[in-house]
């Protein structure tokens, strides 16, 4: 099989590999779309990700395909299934396993993190990170599964509820999600915040009732034209300035969600007396994608958020190293890794 492969911090090829042999609890799965994910970018310059990372490493989390092969112990899914994968595996026995905590699994492995991933012609996992998904969802939407989990989590510690206003800053592919999954949960109108002109008329196709950059005088024409409190602030970015944003936009007891990966040493100044104390605020995040992934394919089956609009490139795994060499793929949208084109 063919596969890019990264040997170290921005040294990125196309190595022919064995095919892999499946286990008695493995399969192997003909990768069909994986999504290039921003923990993506952080492992090619070397930052890490959520996990600890060696090389050589098959990177590639967000993926879909189809079953080729599988060990004798599996049942769930068999050979021709389309599927999807969680790349998160945890081991089920440890503390914050056994209490159903499972994103903070002490012995937990990624594919396309620890463990080779998607940005090849196959891949090897356990099958409990296999779901099937219907033969009619197109592939590089069902690669973006994984993506949708991690924003459904965030909404689901949003504090939204029918009727809400919304916030959510920064509108690129996560944003976006953040925007749809936010309606679909209930808020009456979300309005967004992005420094991109495009992003925002996007942010507007895509629901938002309005989008403003992030200026003083766009946040005063926000405040002049939407009045009403803010019940839940979305920060998708993870930046200081983003996330201090949403300190200053978040009304009296909002939910404010750090959801944006911020580096590695980022802070933000907080003032808790006037911050939260003053305004009651709950200042959460959330991490990774605990047990939604059901929820997730029914939603995509559904087609209830418009994934074609947030995908927009789709480029052969033979031509994968220019996604990361070349900076101007990183400001289009969701890329989509596609293999067999």
């Amino acid at each position: 099989m063919k596969a890019l492969v990264l040997t170290g911090p921005r040294k990125l090829e196309i190595r022919d590999l064995p095919d892999p042999i499946p286990g008695p609890d493995e399969v192997v799965v003909d990768v069909k779309a994986c999504g290039v994910c921003g923990t993506d970018i952080h492992l090619f310059e070397g930052q890490g990700g959520a996990f600890a990372n060696e090389y050589p490493l098959i990177m590639g989390h967000e993926y879909a395909g189809v079953v080729s092969a599988a060990g004798e112990n599996v049942r769930h899914v068999s050979i021709g299934d389309h599927v999807s994968i969680d790349p998160n595996l945890y081991c089920g026995v440890c503390e914050p396993c056994r209490e159903g905590s499972v994103h903070f699994c002490e012995q937990m492995t990624g594919y396309g993190t620890t463990k080779p991933g998607g940005f090849a012609e196959k891949s090897l996992v356990n099958a409990r990170a296999v779901y099937k998904v219907p033969d009619s969802l197109p592939f590089e939407v069902a690669a973006m599964m994984e993506p949708v989990s991690c924003c459904l989590h965030g909404i689901d510690r949003s504090g939204i509820r029918p009727g809400s206003v919304v916030l959510v800053i920064g509108a690129g592919s996560i944003g976006q999600m953040m925007l749809m999954l936010a309606l679909k949960a209930g808020a009456a109108k979300v309005v967004v915040f992005e420094l991109d002109a495009a992003k925002r008329q996007k942010a507007v196709a895509l629901g938002a009732a309005a989008a403003y950059g992030t200026d003083e005088a766009s946040l005063a024409a926000y405040r002049k034209d939407h009045p009403e409190p803010v019940s839940s602030v979305i920060e998708c970015v993870g930046l200081k300035v983003t996330m201090e944003l949403a300190l200053r936009l978040a009304s009296r007891q909002a939910t404010i969600m750090l959801f944006g990966l911020a580096p590695q040493g980022e802070r933000m100044d907080i003032f808790p007396f006037d911050d939260l104390f003053k305004k009651e605020l709950t200042l959460t995040a959330s991490f990774i994608n605990p047990l939604v992934a059901g929820r997730v394919i029914r939603l995509l089956q559904a087609d209830a958020i418009n994934m074609d609009q947030v995908i927009t490139d789709r480029i052969p795994l033979s031509e994968s190293v220019k996604i990361f060499t070349d900076s101007s793929y990183r400001k289009r949208g969701k890329i989509i890794v596609m293999s067999g084109m």
